[in-house]
């Protein structure tokens, strides 16, 4: 088994790239040990001690090193954790899969649509999976529509985009002008 790397717009995150599926519908993200619990591999990523988080895609692993964490040293180890977990058919979730799994929600991720912005909602909702996700996911994040509210829409990035230096640019210049362009009610975009 090969495991390919690509390096993302975050210079502290590298996207790994199994050949298989690794999630089969949806993503994860790890920000802590403590998170970690749910998954044997990001818990395994997380006791190298290098790693402050783990991103599940459908077909990619995002990991994160901590801030002086030089990658040349970090790689071959994370590697090493990644072909053990496919080589040995290992479960990602503990349990075998993620149903029983519960994300608590943020307490800020309820932005109150209002009911008449449907139609505005679901434009914005297919403009993100159609447009945004597929390239956000291929540098190694995801983006999460958590609301609109007078003209705003609030986002949050996961992954390698989270926390990543280009990521309010991303969120400014490219999404904010996709979204104004074919939502004209749409006035701004926030991250969440």
């Amino acid at each position: 088994m090969f495991i390919e790397t690509e390096t993302t717009p975050n210079p502290a995150t590298l996207k790994f790239l199994p050949g298989r599926q690794v999630m089969t519908g949806g993503t994860r993200e790890f920000t802590s040990p403590e998170d970690a619990g749910a998954s044997p591999l990001a818990e395994a990523l997380f006791d190298l001690g290098d790693v402050t988080g783990v991103f599940f895609g459908q077909e990619f692993i995002s990991v994160t090193a901590a801030p002086g964490v030089e990658w040349p040293g970090l790689k071959p180890q994370v590697v090493s954790i990644l072909l053990d977990h496919f080589v040995s058919e290992a479960p990602l979730f503990v349990g075998g899969d993620a149903s029983g799994i519960a994300v608590p929600a943020d307490a800020d991720e309820d932005f109150g649509d209002d009911p008449a912005d449907a139609d505005i909602v679901a434009q914005i909702k297919d403009l993100i999976e159609t447009r945004v996700r597929p390239a956000v996911a291929n540098d190694g994040g995801d983006i999460i529509y958590r609301g609109y509210r007078e003209g705003v829409v609030y986002l949050a990035m996961q992954g390698a985009c989270s926390g990543c230096p280009s990521s309010t640019a991303t969120l400014k210049h490219g999404i904010e002008s996709l979204l104004k362009h074919y939502v004209p009610e749409v006035s701004e975009v926030r991250a969440a």
